[in-house]
């Protein structure tokens, strides 16, 4: 067995009761990049987002956002880091044993986001750290951005991601 991974015998009781076809800490290797597809933005969608979490006038208003230094209507960029979960969580993450994410680091966004762009995700794993208080848990470093369709990056964070290591075969 190998001495970094925990025993099942003392694995929490809900781990060990896991399909074993879920996808574990080992099965996101480093160097690997990942396309989380696309997201096509609409207006509708960027004035709901911020009325309800960002509402400064240039994302709630069309007008507003012309008479802006943008020059039109556009995205928050809490929106646009809302994009790209929304297509990590649903390309990576299903049949997987993540355990939550203690943040993310190194947050930008780099242009405006406006109705009309479609937005494609991508993420690469650039660590993973053991866990200091959990043996069974690897945190996931991964890189995440968003490109136009002209390639142009839109925004880019690094997502500190834990999941469970699989259990080793006792």
């Amino acid at each position: 067995m190998a001495s970094h991974l925990m025993p099942s015998h003392l694995m929490p009781s809900a781990w060990k009761k896991m399909d074993v076809r879920m996808k574990h800490a080992e099965d996101y290797p480093v160097g690997t990049v990942y396309n989380l597809g696309s997201h096509k933005v609409t207006a509708e969608e960027i004035i709901t987002f911020a009325r309800a979490y960002d509402p400064q006038p240039y994302h709630i208003s069309a007008e507003a956002g012309a008479a802006s230094s943008f020059g039109s209507l556009i995205a928050s960029g809490w929106n646009t880091a809302a994009i790209w979960m929304n297509l990590y969580v649903t390309t990576l993450l299903p049949d997987s044993a993540v355990e939550g994410s203690p943040g993310v680091d190194e947050l930008r966004w780099l242009r405006p986001v406006r109705p009309g762009d479609e937005l494609f995700g991508w993420a690469k794993v650039i660590g993973a750290i053991p866990s200091l208080t959990q043996r069974g848990v690897l945190t996931l470093r991964k890189k995440g951005w968003l490109t136009t369709a002209d390639g142009d990056n839109v925004l880019t964070l690094i997502l500190n991601s834990r999941l469970r290591r699989r259990l080793p075969s006792d």
